[in-house]
């Protein structure tokens, strides 16, 4: 079950993220239906949109407001897709999760640490996203990070947080298997489009340069939805603008790929 959730409250710099879940429905009904690599049409496992709730203004009832939505289609046994939205709307949809499974890791694709406590006086700001995660949840693994301040680096190492930064990853240093081993069989998935090279996602609040090429991508989330039960993702910080339907258009398939992989590439692991 697909949840457009367009928030943008919680956003530091770009905006844009209100209009981007209309951006991604719009370009999927041009996806083609069948995926080379699983052989497969990940449609046939059934996709349904909801409405977009009706968003509050203010951080704490946004929150409130997608842990209800999230946790009423849980209810009703639905896999759930939520199409953000700035990054602060993921604790919500997390929440509802924590109620549901003792026990679940998240994995951020990224390109910031977003471990602030605080960021410009609100600890709801997309900048600290992983902080209240990790209020949920200490089992994280968050890679592609290549943007933090000095404090977080700081806290990452003092911690010994699971962070892989893209100059960790392109050098080889870095042994996924080995990660997602050390995280519960559970897991969540949130993925910011800036974790992207600007080539495969230019639309985005707060881009950083020397991001994920699609292959990249492709290849981490295939041996993570292979590997672990995934129980949900979001896909958040697309930015809606009328000069790049490009970006749009490749979270689309983003999303219909993890569809795929979550329900027939599992099905067809080795």
């Amino acid at each position: 079950m697909v949840v457009p959730y367009g928030y943008e409250g919680g956003v530091s710099y770009g905006r844009g993220t209100a209009g981007a879940p209309a951006d991604v429905i719009a370009a999927s009904h041009y996806l083609e239906l069948y995926d080379e690599v699983l052989d497969d049409e990940p449609c046939r496992v059934g996709i349904a949109t909801v409405v977009q709730p009706e968003i509050p203004d203010t951080p704490d009832a946004m929150l409130a407001s997608l842990e209800e939505t999230t946790a009423a289609l849980l209810d009703q046994e639905k896999f759930v897709v939520v199409i953000g939205g700035d990054h602060s709307i993921t604790t919500g949809y997390v929440r509802a999760l924590a109620k549901r499974h003792n026990h679940f890791g998240v994995l951020q694709l990224d390109a910031h640490a977003d471990l602030r406590d605080s960021y410009a006086g609100s600890a709801l700001s997309h900048a600290c996203t992983m902080a209240r995660i990790r209020e949920i949840t200490d089992r994280t693994l968050q890679i592609g990070i290549r943007s933090m301040s000095v404090e977080e680096a700081r806290l990452a190492k003092s911690t010994d947080l699971s962070l892989c930064t893209m100059h960790r990853y392109r050098r080889g240093h870095f042994d996924l298997e080995a990660e997602l081993a050390r995280l519960p069989e559970n897991l969540f998935i949130t993925v910011d489009v800036d974790v992207f090279d600007w080539s495969v996602i230019a639309s985005t609040g707060t881009p950083e340069p020397g991001g994920m090429l699609w292959d990249e991508a492709m290849e981490i989330l295939e041996t993570v939805f292979h590997s672990k039960t995934v129980i949900g993702f979001d896909v958040v910080e697309l930015s809606h603008r009328e000069s790049d339907p490009n970006s749009a258009f490749a979270t689309a398939k983003l999303i219909y790929k993890m569809i795929g992989m979550r329900f027939i590439g599992r099905e067809k692991a080795p």
